[in-house]
């Protein structure tokens, strides 16, 4: 079937209404409000623990993360982060050689697994960290390193 143009402006102007109203809808979490904007401008690791007023990050093997070892493509990179630290949190992916390093955040609730999946961009061979905070505010990581073959922020 055939979708005439005055179809598809029906389409396309209902599915701006749809995705206005779910805006309104979204947890604080889905739309980043959850952190502030100092957390998605730090640079560093140091200066977005400093943002966020979290400890430094201890390595453990309660948080998981697993991507490529090779990302021919910068520019959409699969990472995934889980723990099995009770009382989780917030999952963060970060990305250590990005100009932000903090490059996807995720709330976790007693009713969500902590095992999040995503796509990054990488601009460079970076190490990458999984990091889960607890309800009790201890700091988890994992790492890996990814190397990439062609830069995804512009390279």
């Amino acid at each position: 079937m055939m979708m005439t143009t005055t179809n598809r402006r029906d389409l396309m102007k209902h599915s701006a209404v749809v995705a206005g109203l779910l805006a309104g809808v979204l947890p604080m979490g889905a739309r980043a409000e959850g952190l502030n904007r100092a957390a998605f401008d730090a640079k560093t690791i140091d200066e977005l623990t400093k943002a966020m007023g979290i400890a430094k990050p201890v390595e453990s093997p309660l948080v998981t993360l697993t991507g490529p070892d090779i990302a021919e493509n910068g520019a959409v990179v699969p990472l995934a982060a889980a723990s099995t630290a009770p009382g989780v949190k917030r999952l963060l992916l970060l990305v250590e050689k990005n100009p932000a390093v903090l490059t996807a955040s995720f709330d976790v609730t007693d009713a969500v697994e902590p095992a999040m999946s995503t796509r990054v961009k990488m601009g460079q061979t970076s190490n990458v960290y999984a990091v889960a905070i607890t309800a009790d505010n201890k700091v988890l990581f994992a790492q890996k390193e990814v190397k990439v073959t062609l830069g995804g922020c512009g390279g």
